[in-house]
């Protein structure tokens, strides 16, 4: 699978690279929204990896200009806004998915193979479930049969660390890396605070905490 990387922040980008070409792709970096079109225009991508604030011409004018000219290739928006809108603008240009930084590793690795597993197979946006839970990563809704949850983003993204893992233990300490990335120096309890705010919205039994070990998500 080759993946192409269009990120201007370099530092991030050749991070990124590197880490994706561990897990076994074959990654191009290009920091300028019009070479990335170029590039992604040529057809010879599985997947792109799109910043949103880009020199030359932004993420949307470029996911929209690959779209109006009829390439289908999965599209993951990066960018540092966090918010509905800008997420709606990703999303209605023709994005596939869309991450917020600062955004964990692994939430990106698993949202790249499930974009390229949904292209393969023809199905749906990216779904985990849990149970009865079921979490839309790309739509970013949550539902349990009939019932819709709302989410903040960042609700999302802790419950998500959770479903990576589910039935697994999940650390504070991890979720504070993933979620909020390891830079972060305010107070560690603010893990505390969402995981109390997604049981009132969840049910209290969804999510379990195991005293000086960490959460995991119950299938309920």
């Amino acid at each position: 699978m080759r993946l192409l990387i269009v990120e201007d922040e370099k530092r991030l980008a050749v991070s990124l690279a590197k880490g994706l070409t561990a897990e076994g792709f074959a990654v191009d970096v290009v920091h300028d929204g019009l070479e990335g079109l170029h590039r992604a225009g040529e057809g010879r991508y599985d997947l792109v990896v799109l910043d949103i604030m880009l020199p030359g011409m932004n993420g949307y004018r470029v996911c929209a200009a690959l779209r109006a000219a009829g390439h289908d290739v999965p599209i993951l928006m990066l960018t540092a806004k966090d918010g509905e809108y800008d997420e709606a603008e990703g999303l209605d240009t023709g994005a596939d998915d869309y991450l917020t930084k600062p955004f964990s590793y692994v939430v990106l690795v698993a949202r790249v193979r499930a974009l390229l597993r949904r292209r393969s197979t023809g199905s749906g946006s990216p779904v985990l479930a849990v149970g009865t839970l079921r979490m839309d990563t790309a739509a970013r809704r949550v539902h349990r049969g009939e019932e819709e949850f709302f989410l903040t983003a960042k609700e999302f993204a802790v419950l998500e660390q959770l479903a990576l893992r589910a039935g697994q233990l999940v650390s504070k300490a991890e979720i504070l890396e993933h979620v909020w990335d390891f830079a972060y120096d305010g107070d560690p309890n603010i893990v505390e605070v969402y995981i109390s705010t997604l049981r009132r919205k969840l049910g209290a039994a969804s999510i379990r905490t195991v005293r000086g070990a960490g959460y995991r998500l119950e299938a309920l």
